[in-house]
């Protein structure tokens, strides 16, 4: 026994400075690596880019600009070239960028408490849900941090609610969506997709879910007949598909539908609520209540990732502790924020300013030539164009050219740009903006 010990201690006092120079070598090259990346000066566009497309995944492709700075409308590259911004990170900052009563919330708060987990209660969260319900008149709010997981939240509750109210059998519910559709790159999210940039390669994919195309109100109640269906998840308007604007009288039909088969109508409200299409919901726009809707985005005005998820008290009940949650949904900077985010959008009427901005900006978008920009649509400042694509004319050159020009935007499914600049902008700012759209269209 004696000899066993003798040998084991042997052992470890050789393993010890093994041990220690694998810590040494690590941190010294890690040491060696901050000495190679830092420089006396600050990096140009280029090396930017360079520096990202070395050190991070390449599972997104920016347009080529590197900004350090925005306010309001407006965006500056590390160059100072200023740039008016039509994409809005894409409707998250509604409010415009670094909205100063946004930012002060975010500060003191920050200052003060920023994290307790939901483990605890804090003086925070109770006031956010208070307001945000009160708001859109809904029983109960989840909170969630971003918009993938408020959609998740949001088939959870679908199926909870499926199997503890409406008898669905277990593990039979099913969830509807509609072709088109995009709600994140989860693996949930990419189960309902249409688009095979985000399907494919990632099977299997989740079971329960179906799709219907979109627009199609025949099909959708085809679907809805199926007694275990829990849900139909559908986009008011249809924003990373190209800003699809559904018939007038969809989203009526589809609250009549869910209804009648008694199935759950689930708005993603992610991108288009909260005053993006003229409405603070995209579903205000026919005067409709969904059953569930998720908010995200322009919840924190561009400066966190808030979502919450609304529904009324015999849905949200169904899922009981322990079975949903986030270490980070509700936090006390979350809710501070998304609070600030609200009384701003409200204060500064930026739903009437999106819908008589949107006016205007489609009434010049229309005087393009129709040879070249085949269709527009949207509704109040959530719009877009259709690019006739030719061998040396598409909508990546054309937003390359916009950029050239001073203002940012991005192509999406490769012939549509989407133009959506924050709910904040003025009437002259953006007859600027149709002007210099004009001047690059008929450039080309």
């Amino acid at each position: 026994m004696k000899g066993m010990l003798l040998q084991l201690s042997r052992s470890l006092s050789r393993a010890g400075p093994v041990l220690t120079r694998r810590v040494h070598s690590s941190t010294c090259r890690a040491s060696t690596v901050s000495s190679k990346t830092k420089v006396d000066r600050p990096l140009n566009s280029d090396e930017i880019y360079a520096r990202e497309d070395k050190y991070g995944a390449h599972n997104y492709h920016p347009l080529p600009v590197a900004l350090e700075r925005g306010e309001g409308i407006y965006v500056w590259d590390v160059e100072g070239s200023r740039y008016y911004d039509f994409l809005s990170a894409y409707s998250a900052v509604n409010q415009g960028h670094c909205h100063p009563k946004i930012i002060a919330a975010l500060n003191a708060q920050a200052s003060k408490l920023t994290l307790t987990s939901r483990a605890f209660y804090n003086n925070v969260l109770g006031a956010y849900e208070e307001y945000i319900t009160n708001m859109f008149e809904y029983d109960k709010v989840l909170p969630m941090n971003t918009g993938v997981e408020g959609c998740e939240t949001a088939c959870k509750l679908a199926r909870k609610w499926a199997y503890s109210v409406k008898g669905v059998p277990r593990n039979k519910a099913k969830i509807i969506f509609a072709n088109g559709n995009f709600w994140g790159r989860t693996m949930a999210a990419i189960s309902s997709s249409t688009d095979p940039s985000s399907y494919e390669g990632f099977g299997p994919y989740m079971p329960g879910f179906e799709l219907v195309p979109y627009n199609d109100i025949p099909s959708l109640e085809k679907a809805l007949q199926d007694p275990n269906v829990a849900a139909f998840m559908v986009e008011p308007i249809q924003g990373e598909a190209g800003v699809v604007v559904p018939d007038q009288g969809y989203l009526t039909r589809v609250r009549e539908l869910c209804t009648k088969y008694n199935v759950l109508w689930i708005a993603d409200e992610v991108q288009t609520g909260l005053a993006r299409t003229g409405k603070m919901l995209a579903v205000d726009h026919e005067e409709v209540r969904p059953d569930v809707v998720v908010l995200g985005k322009a919840l924190s005005g561009g400066v966190y990732p808030v979502s919450a998820v609304l529904c009324d008290d015999e849905i949200m009940l169904t899922i009981k502790p322990g079975e949903h949650g986030s270490t980070y949904g509700g936090n006390p900077v979350a809710c501070q924020v998304a609070v600030a985010a609200l009384q701003v959008i409200e204060k500064e009427k930026l739903a009437e300013n999106a819908e008589r901005m949107g006016e205007i900006l489609r009434a010049g978008l229309t005087k393009l030539p129709k040879d070249i920009v085949t269709t527009v649509r949207g509704k109040g400042l959530l719009n877009a164009i259709v690019i006739r694509e030719t061998k040396d004319f598409d909508a990546w050159k054309v937003c390359l050219r916009l950029r050239d020009n001073g203002l940012l935007a991005k192509p999406t499914h490769g012939d549509i740009i989407r133009l959506a600049p924050p709910l904040i902008i003025k009437e002259h700012e953006l007859e600027e903006c149709v002007d210099i759209i004009q001047r690059t269209i008929m450039s080309f």
